[in-house]
């Protein structure tokens, strides 16, 4: 044999006379984290199994188990006395042993729209990063106090997709009128809306496709607003992501200006990347992946750290004339000039914000 420690059941395949005692949940307790090795204590030690099973009728050794009239191995009061303390020497050899492992739910953080989160978030902001402290001491506080549904915001982004303002406002406009106004956007009446019909109002054959995937979703059960609320961040990007036409840039500024998430970080957004570039006056436009590291110290209020990103390149917008905004969206990927000193803010084009 390989081992001069049998499994148990090989044991008992070489000596089909014996079999195992059920265990109580008490035995059961000391022989899970003992492996082969102690377990192996309750059976005869041998070389060849004639030898062990005649040993074993004839005259059993102190630490085996005895045979009952049933011929099946029982371990006796002093078997289990000795098993307790293999368990006991095993345990202080083993000054390090392996916990269990435990999964943490992480709380979500309160939505910035919850009374005193914003001052909350410019108060450790300002703790953390002097280099904010100019910028938050020009603009008055963000407003994070509108709602509607998440269905909704969700329908209104994709609309806003890819558009001018002014057009994707028009579009919306129709949309709403379509559905009998912002009470009647729920999935069912986008599911009953046509392509035909949508393309008459402006929204495109595949914008049509992501509108009819999302509801889709929500008639099937896969997402509704209860479990979009409830989910945590990682989550919820998981899921949205799955939608077509949601992309991560997408779901983060839903994240932030519909749902009021503190700590949602838009690291393909072109906006936020320059204002990093400006505030900390680095070279080039920091890389998404050189953003996680180059904000860290704004934790757990990102998504406000954020919105005076954009605020900082308002402001340069009026010295140059021209500030990038950019979105990584589930159709693709756009970057926008906009010319003149109007800054065009990713608050326009989310739900929820007018």
């Amino acid at each position: 044999m390989s081992s001069p420690h049998p499994h148990p059941h090989t044991y008992l395949q070489l000596h089909p006379h014996y079999h195992l005692p059920p265990q109580s949940p008490t035995q059961f307790h000391f022989l899970l984290p003992m492996g082969e090795q102690t377990i192996s204590h309750l059976v005869p030690q041998s070389t060849s199994a004639s030898t062990t099973t005649t040993n074993a009728a004839a005259s059993p050794s102190p630490s085996s188990p005895s045979l009952n009239t049933s011929n099946s191995l029982v371990p006796t009061n002093r078997s289990k006395k000795r098993l307790t303390q293999n368990h006991s020497s095993t345990s202080s050899e083993n000054p390090n042993p392996k916990k269990p492992r435990i999964h943490t739910i992480t709380p979500l953080l309160r939505p910035l729209s919850t009374d005193g989160e914003v001052a909350a978030a410019i108060r450790h902001l300002r703790s953390v990063d002097p280099a904010l402290v100019a910028v938050i001491d020009s603009h008055d506080p963000p407003n994070f106090q509108s709602f509607h549904p998440p269905f909704h915001c969700l329908v209104r982004s994709i609309l806003y997709q890819q558009l001018a303002f002014k057009a994707a406002a028009s579009v919306y406009s129709r949309f709403l009128s379509l559905c009998g106004g912002e009470a009647g956007v729920v999935p069912a009446a986008v599911l009953s809306l046509s392509q035909h019909q949508l393309r008459q109002i402006g929204v495109s054959p595949r914008k049509s496709s992501y509108l009819h995937d999302l509801a889709r979703k929500y008639h099937t059960g896969i997402l509704s607003d209860e479990s979009i609320v409830s989910m945590d961040d990682r989550s919820l990007f998981s899921m949205l992501t799955m939608v077509k036409g949601i992309g991560a840039w997408s779901v983060h500024m839903f994240m932030i200006f519909s749902l009021h998430r503190p700590d949602v970080l838009p690291v393909g957004d072109l906006g936020v990347r320059k204002g990093v570039q400006i505030l900390y006056g680095l070279e080039d436009v920091p890389r998404p992946s050189q953003m996680e590291q180059l904000c860290e110290r704004w934790r757990p209020y990102r998504s406000v750290g954020a919105w005076y990103m954009w605020r900082l390149i308002e402001n340069k917008a009026g010295s140059n004339g021209v500030v990038p905004v950019g979105s990584d969206m589930g159709a693709g990927s756009a970057s926008v000039g906009v010319a003149g000193p109007q800054f065009v803010d990713p608050i326009q084009m989310l739900p929820n914000i007018g």
